[in-house]
């Protein structure tokens, strides 16, 4: 096997704070390679190395053979390492050939733009990749998994022969991922080199050919996909074994706190109506699309313009923005953390008591010792990795901010916590944690609604499940009616008995 790429005794501290240990790597040319890890076990300081955005403290960097040196991510680019994050790069209001020239636009002698041999090169990138786009189509207009293989089609553009992909599957139905796949294998036979990062170990196992663990920034296995299971991989990440079983319990149900009737918006959600009880765990899912996301942003005031009823603790309410949804008890983990969860230009601890300042505030000053005090609780109950609380909290992994953004709310005292996505880019430990805490905080009677796509999600902790289908609510069930099954009927629109006849 030629190597495409060799990191050799990688080791990059931070504040004096070692985050890798010598760290050894190696990729194929041809090859598909997992890189997995926990969250804050090294992954993205690994790759933001190679992408130029880091440098280490101490090792080697070879391409085909060459030692190398990459200073910044112009010198990534142009040794051709193509870097594809989890939040794509893309500008809406540009066409995809727009997109893919940013930046370099091609110009003839007079100063010109060259539209014409763009739109031409942009079709020959995407036929490269057995895609059938129209190279003047907006970005808007696509749905995510074609905004991933746009990147990927800037990124051969830019001659990249190496590519890293974030989490490229988070946002994507299942039919998305087999065309991604697709892709991505028709890259692989081409001789180009893919490192994939992800937490979704059955997807490692179906389309990666060799994969490399991280643990606490040091290598903790590396070889063959053929050769280990999900349960082996897991084991490696967390350094013990993992129950993939359900962690669910039964407990004592309360009064209804939230409730919904005849909620309507145009073009999102129709005639929805469901009530959430105190301590209860519900569960909404569907496919991409489905209206669940646009549902909870208008019960929690991010959006406007909505029909129907909305009560709390039996009183109708009109919840006209956030704040006003934090008032009557309502907290929410959005999907889109960077947007939309965090304030980056905050520290960790900062946007942890950010909901709950009044507690840890005595005439008009901030007691911080105080807030280390209870964010040390929250560390230890979600295992969050930080190197320094008093950092950005940009600066943490995207799975370490999903979990401060949760500590938020729950010191936030809200009745009712809103999730949605919530595992996104979670490994599978810290899933198990933040799971755990749900059931733990259910039976002391907070409530949950977690917004999921991910089935298996909804087996280990949901009382009750809703399926939505364009918008409206095809089924409510129970938690011993749920499998994987009748929830894809439900959430392709179909009808139970129209599958059983």
């Amino acid at each position: 096997m030629e190597i495409a790429l060799k990191m050799s005794g990688i080791k990059k501290s931070f504040n004096g704070v070692p985050v890798l240990k010598g760290i050894d790597l190696e990729i194929g040319k041809g090859e598909i390679h997992a890189l997995l890890g926990e969250n804050g076990a090294g992954k993205s300081t690994l790759m933001n190395i190679l992408g130029g955005i880091h440098q280490s403290d101490q090792g080697t960097i070879e391409l085909f053979g060459d030692e190398v040196s990459i200073p910044n991510p112009h010198t990534s680019i142009q040794l051709g390492i193509g870097f594809i994050h989890q939040e794509l790069n893309l500008v809406s209001d540009l066409t995809i050939y727009e997109n893919l020239f940013l930046g370099k636009e091609w110009t003839n002698a007079l100063g010109f733009l060259e539209k014409k041999k763009m739109i031409q090169e942009t079709s020959k990138v995407l036929e490269l990749l057995d895609v059938h786009l129209n190279p003047s189509m907006l970005i808007s207009e696509l749905d995510v998994s074609m905004k991933q293989i746009v990147e990927i089609a800037r990124s051969l553009l830019q001659d990249s022969k190496i590519i890293i992909m974030d989490e490229p599957t988070t946002s994507l139905t299942d039919k998305e991922i087999t065309k991604l796949f697709t892709v991505m294998s028709n890259l692989k036979e081409s001789g180009y080199s893919i490192i994939f990062i992800s937490h979704k170990l059955k997807e490692v196992l179906s389309i990666c050919d060799r994969y490399t663990v991280l643990r606490d920034g040091e290598l903790a296995s590396s070889g063959d996909i053929k050769d280990v299971t999900e349960e082996v991989l897991a084991k490696y990440m967390i350094g013990k074994e993992v129950s993939g079983t359900e962690q669910y319990e039964i407990r004592e149900i309360g009064d209804i706190l939230l409730e919904a009737k005849n909620l309507s918006a145009q073009h999102s959600f129709h005639n929805i109506h469901f009530s959430l009880r105190k301590g209860e765990i519900l569960g909404f899912t569907g496919l991409s699309g489905d209206g669940r996301t646009d549902l909870f942003e208008t019960i929690f005031g991010y959006r406007t313009g909505y029909s129907g009823d909305i009560f709390v603790k039996g009183k109708k309410v009109k919840i006209k923005n956030p704040t006003d949804a934090v008032s009557k008890g309502i907290g929410f983990v959005p999907k889109n953390r960077k947007e939309n969860g965090i304030v980056k230009d905050l520290s960790v601890l900062q946007n942890m008591t950010l909901s709950s300042l009044k507690k840890f505030t005595q005439s008009l000053l901030v007691n911080q010792k105080k807030e280390e005090q209870t964010y040390q609780v929250y560390q230890q109950q979600l295992n969050i990795k930080a190197v320094d609380i008093h950092s950005s909290i940009a600066y943490l992994s995207g799975g370490n901010q999903q979990k401060v953004i949760l500590a938020k709310w729950l010191e936030a005292d809200t009745d009712v916590i809103i999730l949605d996505n919530p595992t996104q880019g979670v490994d599978i430990g810290a899933r198990n944690d933040m799971y755990q805490l749900m059931l733990e905080y259910a039976k002391k009677g907070k409530s949950f609604i977690i917004l999921t796509s991910d089935f298996s999600e909804i087996r280990r902790v949901c009382d009750r499940v809703f399926v939505m289908y364009q918008g409206e609510i095809t089924a409510e069930l129970k938690r011993e009616e749920v499998s994987d099954e009748t929830l894809m009927i439900y959430a392709t629109g179909a009808k139970m008995k129209e599958v059983l006849t």
